[in-house]
């Protein structure tokens, strides 16, 4: 599977599955273009990249990506870029208190949501036929359900569960993004499986040491949870593929409440209406 030539822009690559999967792609040729808050982390991953292929210009760049105002900036400076042809939205985190942004909004759904939601829709007019979204989702989703009356959790904050319901909105983002993308612009989501990363650690209180304590017992490691990130950004088997939900590289069957379709256009518009 070559990337040779292609333009990889990836948010969340600085550690984790995000990482390993920005490294597995520079090594099969192609330039990653990343997202960072943490300089220091970013200058890490940059010299990894480097190793991995040094034919190309690997370039981070700077955000918080909790912020409406970041996201948009980020959008914009993004799409400058002479080409774009995979778009991987992989930032994320988990929350044991509610945090509130300086937007307003619940920081699960600010970071998780509509940072997806925001720098897609600005890249999505320099996407060309043959471009892939790729959107990292969770099987965390099952069982969670959408209040679109309280969608800033406001009311019995619980961070799992809004986590879950994050990820839920991920699987719908990606249904109604693919309705809307470019003509042959492929968008597809995906569970990278219980991964081993420092993912949910920081979550605080009970919920990261529940983390911390679980993920020797059963977790898988990140070159295993970057898998599917990889081949649905380059495989040739998965070319004019949309629409679906990936779990170790093949085609999975998300819940009952991430294939309801008018809940996929009602989170759109009211995605919109706070991006406005």
């Amino acid at each position: 599977m070559s990337m040779e030539g292609k333009t990889v822009v990836i948010t969340g690559a600085t550690s984790g599955i995000g990482e390993v999967a920005a490294i597995r792609l520079a090594q099969r040729g192609a330039r990653i273009v990343f997202t960072a808050r943490d300089k220091i982390r970013a200058d890490d991953t940059l010299a990894k990249l480097r190793a991995a292929n040094p034919n190309a210009d690997h370039t981070p760049c700077m955000a918080e990506l909790s912020s409406l105002a970041e996201m948009k900036r980020v959008g914009t400076e993004l799409a400058r870029l002479p080409q774009i042809d995979v778009l991987i939205n992989n930032a994320g985190a988990m929350f044991g208190k509610r945090h509130e942004t300086g937007d307003g909004l619940e920081m699960t759904f600010a970071l998780n949501h509509m940072a997806y939601f925001i720098i897609t829709n600005r890249l999505l007019p320099r996407l060309k036929e043959g471009a892939r979204i790729v959107t990292v989702a969770s099987n965390a989703h099952r069982g969670a359900r959408l209040d679109f009356g309280d969608l800033q959790s406001r009311n019995g904050y619980s961070g799992f569960p809004v986590y879950c319901k994050s990820k839920l909105a991920n699987i719908l983002f990606n249904r109604e993004l693919a309705r809307r993308a470019p003509f042959g612009v492929t968008c597809n989501a995906l569970h990278p499986g219980f991964v081993a990363t420092r993912f949910g650690n920081n979550s605080g209180g009970m919920l990261g040491g529940v983390f911390r304590a679980i993920k020797p017992i059963g977790a898988i490691s990140p070159e295993e949870g970057a898998r599917t990130i990889v081949y649905l950004a380059g495989s040739p088997s998965v070319a004019g593929v949309t629409r679906e939900y990936f779990y170790e590289c093949a085609i999975a069957i998300p819940s009952k409440e991430a294939l309801r379709d008018s809940d996929a256009l009602k989170l759109w518009e009211a995605s919109e209406k706070i991006a406005s």
